[in-house]
């Protein structure tokens, strides 16, 4: 039913499943995770297993593609059929993803291009990347795909529970004082990002145990009262996402799971292992 040829391009960053990539026929420009022997393509030649083995004695630096990947991607768009665009970004607040498209679609005068900023990260982003293509099946149009990825931004909503900040810390994504308390009095920080697209500490709870239920609790109340699509991500930790599944499976009535997801290593670089984090789209 896409009759005007539209096609979504997100970045690894967004974290879509490789099933629903190619379910929906989503294109995906991979961030770079650069070590000292190779430079890597996330999403395309590097586990983010990997990342958390060689942790802590290794930590690599990310990128964002360059213009000329990028420009390489809408070739290759173009070349598949396509006409028209719309890619879907990780927050602008948290990486310079979205800035690189943007020039890169100022340059490109044979297709028109939406640059969709989710203000978001992770699956929160690629979730917005999902219901787009849902829409174009659907029959909507671009136009149509666009003023509601606008007027929907802050529907979407992600927030994690992590082991410690000092992966965040050391990424220079949060603010020293925050971690730095958080080390001090062994609290837990529940994270999210704000409607700037950039990361805040929705709460600090003592232990593991209360940190998983704040986390839960701020979620449901998120959602209260909406049909909402769920995704489950973490970081290497599987059993802990089993048991929050379980847990939104039966205290929230009106919702779609989509799937539980091993966040990219781009991610993982910057969260370290022990992640939980519940995502949930407001009424798709």
């Amino acid at each position: 039913m896409n009759k005007e040829k539209v096609a979504v391009l997100t970045d690894s960053g967004c974290d879509v499943p490789q099933n629903f990539r190619e379910k929906y026929n989503i294109f995906m420009l991979p961030l770079r995770v650069m070590y000292p022997e190779k430079d890597y393509e996330d999403g395309v030649n590097i586990d983010p297993m990997m990342v958390y083995r060689r942790f802590p004695d290794e930590y690599p630096s990310t990128s964002t593609p360059s213009l000329a990947e990028v420009q390489d991607i809408f070739d290759e768009i173009k070349d598949a059929g396509y006409e028209k665009i719309i890619a879907v970004t990780i927050s602008s607040g948290l990486s310079g993803t979205f800035n690189t498209i943007r020039l890169a679609a100022e340059q490109q005068d044979e297709m028109e291009i939406f640059v969709f900023d989710t203000k978001n990260i992770s699956v929160a982003s690629g979730i917005w990347a999902i219901w787009a293509a849902t829409k174009l099946e659907n029959g909507w149009s671009f136009e149509e795909v666009k003023t509601g990825l606008q007027n929907k931004i802050y529907d979407s909503k992600v927030m994690f529970y992590m082991d410690t900040l000092k992966y965040l810390k050391k990424g220079g994504r949060i603010g020293k004082v925050t971690s730095v308390v958080g080390e001090v009095l062994s609290l837990k920080p529940i994270i999210s990002c704000n409607e700037d697209g950039i990361y805040y500490t929705v709460g600090l709870i003592r232990g593991a145990k209360q940190g998983k239920k704040k986390l839960l609790n701020e979620m449901l109340q998120f959602c209260k009262g909406h049909h909402c699509w769920i995704i489950v991500g973490h970081g290497d930790a599987n059993e802990e996402a089993g048991r929050m599944l379980e847990l939104v499976e039966t205290q929230l009535t009106s919702k779609e799971i989509l799937f539980v997801k091993q966040i990219n290593a781009t991610l993982a670089i910057n969260t370290g292992p022990g992640l939980v984090g519940l995502c949930a789209l407001l009424d798709p």
